[in-house]
């Protein structure tokens, strides 16, 4: 893949699927180690979705809300 004169290159159309980069989003650039990471900028709520969808299932401990409630009411 080459770059044009004005900096542009085209994204390949599984990456941009994959990754949501679709047409009128807006990219963000960081440097990486040895290159350049692409990520889409997401709206404050597609990110407050995205950090719920991230975090639904991780504090299953396996404790049922009774055992819960005691730990958070001090109860022994």
């Amino acid at each position: 893949m080459k770059i044009t004169s004005k900096g542009q290159v085209t994204i390949p159309q599984r990456f941009r699927l994959k990754f949501g980069l679709l047409p009128n989003t807006e990219a963000a650039f960081e440097e990486s180690d040895g290159g350049v990471l692409i990520r889409p900028v997401l709206s404050k709520r597609a990110l407050i979705e995205q950090r719920l969808r991230d975090a639904r299932g991780v504090a299953d401990r396996g404790l049922s809300t009774d055992d819960v409630m005691r730990l958070t009411r001090g109860d022994d």
